[in-house]
């Protein structure tokens, strides 16, 4: 049974996860990111700042997915490599989210 925090860090697995996957998009992602000026890139950021402060505190979670979004949201500028990054961020983020228990 998972405890509170646990649960916490679960959800914020999948948010992060889902997020990652609209900015990843080709067209819709590269149209919002762009047309906020580049603050979803920076809010993300923070937002696996913080996910990745909060697993690290949980023994056995994995920090895979946040470490990438970190990168990703770094590189997130550069048109082919950002889209790229960003899928592969959902990806790592929602598997980790869909294994931890």
């Amino acid at each position: 049974m998972e405890n509170k925090k646990s649960k916490a860090t679960r959800i914020l697995k999948w948010v992060t996860g889902g997020l990652e996957s609209i900015i990843g998009f080709p067209i819709i992602g590269g149209a919002i990111v762009i047309s906020l000026m580049w603050t979803p890139l920076l809010l993300m950021l923070a937002l696996h700042i913080v996910s990745l402060v909060l697993s690290s505190r949980e023994q056995g979670r994995k920090k895979t997915g946040h470490i990438l979004g970190i990168i990703a949201s770094c590189l997130g500028w550069i048109p082919f490599v950002g889209m790229v990054m960003h899928i592969l961020t959902a990806i790592f983020l929602m598997m980790e989210a869909g294994k931890d228990e």
